[in-house]
């Protein structure tokens, strides 16, 4: 079965930089992809991006050594089992809060007699290879997301939880549900105290930690501290900073201004 690299940075203990993508096309994932990112992770919970879409920004990922992440919607055991059936290598679950809503997790992405994921791997074959079936459950990876107060309350529960491999940390609606503002980076302490003692309970479980970040910096000092996956960005952000870059640079240049009318 193809390796997942993603799995073996982590062995190393070294930090896989994940990139994020919000656009739907398959094109802008390739490129995306050929910039050397260790994972990129198309978004369906939030932005414009469904089924659809998915499997060929799936397929135009696989032109590289980069490893494919989903984040689902939701926990719901049929679009995480078709994300992993399309090639995804990885699954972001949102808003788990119980042990109960982790052991699902770990459940149906797995499968017999570990879990009760179905069977039926119609792409996954194609990328993992024929083997797929017998290494599956021991190469995807299975991310929890720690972002509610009910969450942080069973947080030792949840990363208790068997064949859960990761958490992964939305440090804004982690910030809303602690009153804060909801921001990626410079978070309010109490949200900064609460990141601190998520990866403080993860280690101690010998469970992996990932967290959201809007800034290169920022990601490295929390790579510093111990976090081992680390988004930053998105597509659509990255895009949009570019442009600005560029653009200040034109309107602020000596000489005849350059303006919309070109």
């Amino acid at each position: 079965m193809r390796e997942n690299r993603l799995r073996t940075l982590w062995r190393n203990d070294q930090a896989a930089v994940n990139g994020w993508l919000a656009i739907p096309n398959s094109f802008s994932a390739e490129v995306m992809a050929h910039q050397g990112w260790d994972t990129l992770t198309i978004d369906l919970q939030h932005g414009v991006i469904d089924y659809a879409a998915l499997v060929p920004m799936l397929q135009a990922i696989s032109t590289t050594p980069t490893v494919p992440i989903v984040r689902v919607p939701w926990l719901e055991p049929g679009i995480l089992m078709k994300s992993l059936d399309a090639g995804a290598y990885g699954v972001i679950c949102p808003m788990v809060n119980t042990r109960e809503d982790a052991q699902k997790l770990v459940a149906w992405t797995s499968y017999a007699p570990r879990g009760t994921r179905s069977f039926g791997p119609i792409r996954a074959l194609l990328y993992g290879g024929a083997d797929y079936p017998a290494h599956a459950n021991d190469t995807i990876v299975r991310f929890a997301m720690i972002e509610t107060a009910q969450a942080l309350d069973n947080l030792d529960a949840i990363l208790s939880v068997e064949g859960l491999d990761a958490i992964y940390i939305g440090p804004s609606d982690l910030s809303l549900a602690l009153g804060c503002r909801p921001v990626f980076d410079d978070v309010d302490p109490p949200v900064a105290q609460a990141i601190d003692h998520i990866l403080a309970r993860a280690k101690a479980h010998g469970i992996q930690a990932g967290v959201h970040n809007g800034i290169a910096e920022g990601a490295l000092a929390r790579i510093a501290k111990g976090f081992r996956f680390v988004t930053i960005g998105s597509d659509a952000r990255l895009m949009a900073a570019g442009s600005q870059q560029v653009l200040a640079k034109m309107r602020t240049a000596p000489g005849p201004a350059a303006g919309a009318g070109y």
